[in-house]
């Protein structure tokens, strides 16, 4: 059974619900005698722009990425702790994925972590990083993947006690491409320059 929607409240309610029944009721015999169709609605998908950012072939990315990214970002592999390129990182800049290039998270919700890897609070935003339950190695844990490239990125964890924010996003730095601040306009990610530097 599905859950009730709430409305949300509107000012002049009754006002504006008597309005459109006297407006629904008058259209609906004009149309029948007309027999006129309703326009189509566009799809709202048509309405947005394309992303500037794609998914290469299978070929292409055995030729781009490293074998451990490949292994990593593809096979859902994952690295060394303590012995990766960007978990001490702590310059100014932002994590793409090593895939598609679309940018994943910002360094000013990055955090030294004891786990060994990049640890960060959140995400850039939270339609670009999606949730899978991995029950792997006889656990149960919360998978990150790119919404785009698909990408095995890392895990999950409520209650960390060393995040600010009790969140601790545990990312392989073989998923991830850093870009520092001072070469972000240059390659493309302007847009993103005021989430690293934390203006309004």
């Amino acid at each position: 059974m599905m859950g009730q929607v709430k409305a949300r409240p509107v000012r002049g309610g009754l006002l504006l619900l008597a309005a459109i029944l006297a407006l629904s009721l008058n259209a609906a015999p004009a149309a029948a005698q007309t027999g006129a169709q309703q326009p189509e609605r566009q799809e709202t998908m048509s309405q947005r722009e394309p992303s500037p950012y794609t998914v290469p072939s299978d070929a292409e990315l055995r030729k781009t990425l490293t074998p451990l990214q490949y292994h990593v970002a593809r096979e859902s592999g994952t690295e060394m702790p303590f012995d990766n390129e960007y978990w001490r990182e702590q310059r100014p800049g932002i994590y793409v994925d090593i895939v598609t290039g679309e940018p994943l998270f910002s360094s000013r919700d990055k955090y030294l972590s004891s786990c060994g890897w990049p640890a960060f609070t959140a995400g850039l935003e939270e339609d670009l990083i999606v949730e899978v339950e991995d029950r792997s190695f006889g656990r149960l844990r919360t998978e990150v993947r790119s919404a785009l490239g698909d990408t095995h990125l890392g895990h999950v964890f409520e209650n960390d006690p060393e995040s600010p924010n009790g969140t601790r996003y545990c990312i392989n730095s073989a998923s991830l491409r850093f870009i520092p601040l001072e070469e972000m306009e240059a390659q493309g990610y302007a847009d993103y320059i005021s989430l690293v530097q934390g203006e309004e």
